[in-house]
């Protein structure tokens, strides 16, 4: 018997389903919550990626703006969009695609957002609410990986987590909603000797380090829950994630559960931008 699929496209559409009251709500008091995307340069994979948060917010009520510059566009006149959308009361989300062209430094401009429309989680003021334990939006991915280990039923409290993966995006914040969730947290990277002692501990596993096979079926113990952030290409072309996807669901075990690719967290990512500038919008009045 293999591990229990952690489905997230059924995850995602029942969140996206209770959104719509709240939705309409905030529609019906002239407050229907809004959405920019600036993208800037023609990266084909950062023009999938936006098209689908746009299409998300058009699916279910939200206002969206997308703004497309190309690859000259200047840091100056960047900022000055972003501080007009800041700005903007029918605006409630801010978020600008990365990876921005080399000419623009993108920490400068996620510190232009303004906080309360960070609904991409990566502001310094919202890593600072999030270590602190403050309400705050939380990184999209993180948040959706948290929403996908609570749809097992499993109580966090106690157990141990290991997150492989130290990113400011990923890997730190995931670690910091684990520990908030009252799991014991280890963060494993690129210079942790011996990572398989590690995950072979572990309750819950997160792989999220962008390189396929990271986490192997001899690395896991049954029963555990495997969270695959990875976005991957294998030898076929096929996508996959920094899991070994066959082998561990065989080695977890009935009693464990795993996330696929694609179907697991990427959906979730997607959906938890749609709660966040909801929230936002809440919070605007």
């Amino acid at each position: 018997m293999t591990a229990q699929l952690i489905d997230g496209l059924t995850l995602s559409q029942e969140i996206r389903v209770g959104l719509g009251s709240r939705i309409a709500a905030l529609t019906a008091v002239g407050r229907r919550p809004g959405l920019a995307v600036i993208l800037v340069g023609d990266d084909p994979a950062s023009a999938v990626y936006v098209r689908n948060k746009v299409r998300a917010c058009q699916e279910h009520g939200l206002h969206s703006v997308l703004e497309r510059h190309d690859a000259t566009f200047s840091e100056a006149a960047l900022l000055q969009r972003v501080a007009a959308l800041n700005a903007d009361p029918g605006i409630h989300g801010i978020l600008v695609q990365m990876p921005l062209p080399p000419h623009i430094d993108p920490q400068k401009v996620i510190a232009a957002i303004d906080t309360r429309k960070d609904v991409d989680g990566f502001s310094v003021l919202s890593a600072g609410e999030l270590m602190s334990g403050l309400p705050g939006l939380r990184p999209c991915t993180p948040f959706g990986c948290m929403r996908l280990i609570a749809s097992t039923g499993v109580v966090l409290r106690g157990k141990h987590a290991v997150v492989i993966g130290r990113s400011n995006t990923v890997g730190k914040p995931m670690a910091l909603l684990l520990l908030q969730a009252h799991a014991t947290v280890t963060v494993c990277h690129s210079a942790t000797p011996d990572l398989a002692w590690h995950t072979r501990q572990a309750d819950i596993v997160v792989a999220a380090v962008g390189r396929r096979n990271t986490l192997r079926a001899d690395m896991v113990k049954p029963g555990a829950i495997v969270i695959d952030v990875g976005m991957n290409r294998d030898d076929g072309g096929k996508l996959c994630g920094d899991v070994d996807f066959a082998a561990v669901r065989e080695a977890l075990g009935p009693q464990g559960w795993i996330t696929p690719v694609p179907g697991g967290v990427g959906p979730m990512t997607i959906t938890m931008l749609l709660v966040n500038t909801v929230q936002a919008a809440e919070e605007s009045a």
